[in-house]
């Protein structure tokens, strides 16, 4: 009997299906929570008498096996000439909190990308790295973040070892690297480690850490993930289709395709246009400094031998990533290289493709800006993975199409049954936050603003509390709370300062228990935030925020976005389906940007927000709230889902010849 529930634990199907989770949960519903939703450790603490053969089993193993048999997918109707693997290279995948490699927005996307390329039925592998203690977990003493790094229970995970070494290139050495897969519905996941007994301690370190160390450590492990994993689907006999390269970390990869075609007796400018037609690259990065870039003495360091075996002269991998070759003073950037070296490139919103041309111009010099060949694709998130079940269940009722891509319509929903979805919505969110913080802090009523990511200085996390007074009086005469969640990197000085200061307020006599913060921020919190909050604020400095993602899955739960015209909002943005933050113009200082939008969010909240929320009929129901609410989700779940972004890169950029 415990054989049968394993069956299910070891593809991360059962993740995003609703059915398959609620089978797990209902087995110990208080232990579920308490080992992170992780099944595996669920079922190793279970005695074989609550393991009964019951009807939900057999129903979550009948929607399996057809999963993993259908034929007709959609991959196989619209591009059947897609046989070969799309190969997948990203620093992070966030799948589920129970495999806690995962950061934040970028390991997300990848994970959400590779859930959508499964149920599209794309031929898809992803390539990373094994991080045994995963990226920190956050706990907050005396106002401050404190970083734990517990290590990755990898023997509740469905990872296994598979049978092959590859060598990976370190100055003029090597050293030897494992490879785990996992299997994600019907991709598969592929996983680099270098933590193998015969390894010097520097190169075990390498799979410790997602984001750890310094720049020696970071171009070590951006070695591993873009040669290492080159070698590692040799290793195995996998010949992709098409390289995608997500984001610069990986983008070694394309000096290991250049050293192949040379060692067939290929020129350097023969192998790198080779390489170029096999891959593409995608940029998530807005920011000049946000791109990694490594000196003429670290890449020394790491693949100097490489380098030399290959023949080629001093300062030949730096031009390769130098916007101008020959300039011995600047450094190699992994952007540059992964844009010299592939045959398409995009941004991941229409104002990053924007921001991104003109950002590296001068890598096409004499190209009119708008013929810079770097296009866009919109990022989007995996419904499945983030829609509330009864969100799902209601459009199951209305549009039963929606999966299909079918713009849901809730039109035969009533304004009454969507505030009672949406107010349960949120006060399961309360009593979540309740116990979490152990205070019956938090009104199950009030309206609800979330605001969750990563504290970065761009992203203003504390653009609320410019003006104090105004805000307190704002949360004071309306029942109006903030839930705060976010991690600040740990080198991030700056990032950590503007986490302290949100922390100071929530402590402060006049916010307590109407304005809270949330510790350790990851998938679980994640879901649970946007499937409850009213409102869902974004507050970058335009134009620094290249898509984000989170207010759209806000919006896929009856949530509303409260957002600077930033990332993705602008192309859906239409002033019935949310509210925009600021404007579009250029100012000449932050400062100066900081007060325009600071006013404007208190004016939305003051003049709009608030009163539309408690603006009721006599039956309870806010009208206004509630159609502003269908808006958003009705024109946001059209556009804004990973099954129109992977369809769109496989027709665009995966398909030979596109």
């Amino acid at each position: 009997m415990r054989s049968r529930y394993r069956a299910l634990c070891d593809n991360l199907w059962w993740c995003w299906d609703a059915d398959a989770t609620e089978l797990f949960r209902a087995l110990d519903p208080e232990r579920w929570e308490e080992v992170s939703h992780n099944p595996l450790a669920l079922l190793e603490e279970l005695p074989d008498s609550r393991l009964q053969v019951t009807a939900a089993l057999e129903h979550v193993e009948q929607k399996f096996a057809a999963y993993m048999a259908d034929k007709d997918t959609w991959c196989a109707r619209e591009l059947p000439e897609l046989v070969s693997p799309v190969v997948y290279f990203c620093m992070e995948f966030a799948l589920h909190e129970s495999l806690p490699i995962y950061s934040g927005g970028l390991g997300v996307l990848a994970g959400d990308h590779m859930k959508s390329a499964s149920d599209l039925g794309l031929p898809f592998i992803g390539i990373g790295l094994l991080y045994r203690e995963g990226y920190f977990k956050q706990l907050i003493a005396h106002g401050r973040q404190v970083t734990a790094y517990p290590p990755v229970p990898l023997e509740h995970t469905p990872l296994k070892m598979l049978d092959i070494r590859v060598d990976v290139p370190h100055g003029h050495h090597s050293y030897k690297a494992a490879v785990w897969e996992l299997r994600v519905g019907r991709a598969r996941l592929l996983l680099l480690d270098s933590d193998l007994e015969g390894n010097k301690p520097e190169h075990r370190a390498l799979s410790q850490q997602l984001y750890g160390g310094d720049n020696t450590t970071r171009i070590a492990q951006e070695v591993l993930l873009g040669i290492g994993g080159v070698r590692a689907l040799r290793a195995l006999g996998i010949e992709p289709s098409v390289f995608h390269m997500n984001e610069g970390h990986c983008a070694f990869l394309v000096l290991e395709l250049i050293r192949e075609g040379m060692a067939k007796g290929e020129t350097l400018k023969v192998a790198l246009e080779k390489a170029r037609q096999q891959t593409v690259f995608t940029t998530h990065t807005p920011v000049p400094a946000g791109h990694d870039r490594f000196t003429w003495e670290l890449k020394k360091e790491a693949l100097e031998g490489m380098r030399e075996d290959m023949g080629l002269p001093e300062g030949a991998f730096m031009d390769l990533g130098r916007v101008k070759p020959g300039d011995i003073h600047e450094p190699l950037c992994m952007t540059v290289l992964a844009l010299r070296g592939s045959r398409a490139a995009n941004g991941v919103s229409e104002l990053h493709g924007h921001v991104t041309r003109t950002m590296w111009k001068d890598l096409y010099p004499g190209t009119p800006e708008l013929q810079i060949p770097i296009g866009h694709v919109t990022n989007g998130v995996h419904l499945p993975s983030w829609m509330h079940p009864k969100v799902v269940r209601l459009l199951d009722g209305c549009t039963p199409t929606w999966r299909e891509g079918v713009v849901p319509s809730l039109g035969s929903v009533s304004d009454a049954e969507l505030w009672a979805l949406r107010s349960e919505l949120r006060a399961s969110l309360v009593h979540f936050a309740r116990h979490q913080l152990g205070r019956e802090w938090l009104d199950a009523d009030a309206l609800s603003i979330g605001f969750a990511r990563r504290f970065a200085p761009y992203k203003r996390g504390n653009l609320l509390f410019t003006e104090p007074d105004r805000l307190e009086k704002i949360l004071s005469e309306k029942r109006v709370q903030l839930l705060f969640a976010g991690k600040a990197h740990p080198r991030d000085a700056a990032g950590q300062g503007i986490l302290r200061d949100v922390v100071r307020w929530t402590r402060d006599p006049r916010f307590r228990g109407k304005v809270v913060f949330l510790a350790d921020y990851d998938m679980a919190l994640a879901r649970r935030l946007v499937q409850g909050v009213d409102v869902w604020l974004n507050t970058p400095r335009r134009p620094r925020e290249a898509s984000g993602t989170s207010g759209m899955k806000s919006t896929m739960n009856l949530g509303i976005n409260l957002s600077v015209l930033d990332g993705w909002w602008p192309e859906i943005y239409d002033g019935t389906n949310g509210w925009a933050v600021g404007d579009d113009r250029d100012y000449a200082t932050t400062e100066e940007q900081d007060e325009v939008d600071a006013e404007s969010l208190y004016r939305l909240l003051e003049d709009q927000v608030i009163p539309e929320f408690w603006d009721r009929g006599e039956d309870g129901v806010p009208s206004r709230w509630v159609a502003r609410m269908r808006r958003s989700l009705e024109t946001c779940c059209r556009q804004f889902h990973t099954h129109r972004m992977v369809g769109e890169y496989a027709r665009r950029y995966y398909v030979a010849g596109s």
